[in-house]
């Protein structure tokens, strides 16, 4: 079975098990947590995100030591970091996973590596979404906002999210918004077949520029995790690329196909990309294409997720079902 946090969320833990902030930034992360504050939250913000070196937030058992005290003390409700990053998977080792209680950490990037080795040696649900810096604006989009709602969602009831009206091109850092992010382009979701798609499953997936490295660890188990947790049922998988060109990308999902992280898979969501640049004239869209023939499965993509927002909120472990019609798509989670 799948464990949903039921905490009442009051008090948001920051920590930056991935990257911090270097000094300039720091404005940043304090206006997120005034935002926040503003918004009825206590903010308490550990040591690891005003600090940055060596592409990191701090050495990872520091990081590792900071989340952990944090996902143990009760009056935290949830964990927020900051935002990605590069390192994350240096401190699995040092992480005490029988030690982890029910607690919510949402996040997006690099973070999605910690919420999938969580959700996979845990069985605890976890969410992929925005990230707290994201949530500084004077207002949230109405993708965005919705995270707060996934994460009050009780254990037996459903959720829907629908696709977004409108998405970012750009980052237009010098014209700030009131939301932040500047939503100019037409959302259109799109399906591999060009027709409606309808499927369901359990909810898994990330970033695959880091969740890939999971495969053939003790923290990237899928098998184990299916037969413990949700046997006999199928999966979902969800993943955005941040910067793998169109083969390394193939690449990575052939792996995880040798790996058995397809076993019983249902369909696949691919979030919008800043990245995916063709090889020799091997196009994203063509990679989609063969993936779906060599799985038989439905591909959605140019869906709601990842590093070119908005994004909504997609919880690993829940079971979801997925519709995609007329550029539009709808995602029902139930926490089940």
């Amino acid at each position: 079975m799948i464990v949903y946090p039921q905490r009442p969320l009051q008090t948001i833990g920051v920590t930056a098990p991935s990257s911090g902030m270097r000094d300039e930034l720091h404005p940043l992360l304090l206006s997120a947590k005034e935002r926040q504050e503003g918004r009825g939250f206590n903010v308490q913000i550990g040591q690891t995100p005003w600090t940055q070196q060596e592409a990191k937030s701090a050495p990872a058992r520091k990081r590792a030591n900071e989340l952990m005290e944090m996902l143990k003390d009760d009056s935290i409700d949830m964990i927020f970091p900051p935002w990605g990053g590069e390192m994350l998977i240096e401190i699995l080792e040092h992480l005490d996973f029988k030690d982890i209680e029910p607690k919510w950490v949402l996040g997006y990037s690099d973070i999605s590596l910690l919420l999938l080795a969580i959700t996979l040696k845990t069985g605890i649900a976890t969410a992929h979404g925005t990230n707290i810096i994201d949530l500084r604006g004077e207002e949230v989009d109405g993708t965005t906002i919705r995270w707060l709602d996934v994460l009050q969602t009780k254990q037996g009831e459903k959720i829907t999210q629908v696709s977004s009206p409108f998405y970012q091109k750009e980052w237009l850092h010098e014209n700030p918004s009131p939301t932040v992010f500047h939503l100019t382009e037409p959302t259109l979701w799109k399906t591999i077949s060009g027709n409606t798609e309808k499927f369901s499953g359990r909810l898994l997936g990330g970033c695959i520029d880091v969740i890939r490295h999971l495969a053939g660890t003790p923290y990237g188990d899928v098998r184990h995790f299916r037969a413990e947790h949700i046997p006999g049922e199928t999966v979902v998988w969800f993943f955005e690329n941040c910067e793998l060109s169109v083969t390394d990308l193939k690449r990575s999902l052939t792996q995880l196909k040798y790996a058995g992280w397809f076993e019983n898979c249902s369909g696949i969501l691919f979030g919008r990309s800043p990245a995916n640049e063709s090889v020799g004239g091997y196009t994203v869209e063509k990679m989609y294409e063969d993936l779906a023939s060599e799985l038989n499965i439905p591909i959605a993509y140019d869906v709601d997720c990842g590093h070119v927002p908005p994004q909504i909120t997609l919880v690993n472990g829940s079971y979801a079902e997925i519709e995609v019609k007329d550029g539009k798509g709808v995602v029902r989670l139930e926490f089940k």
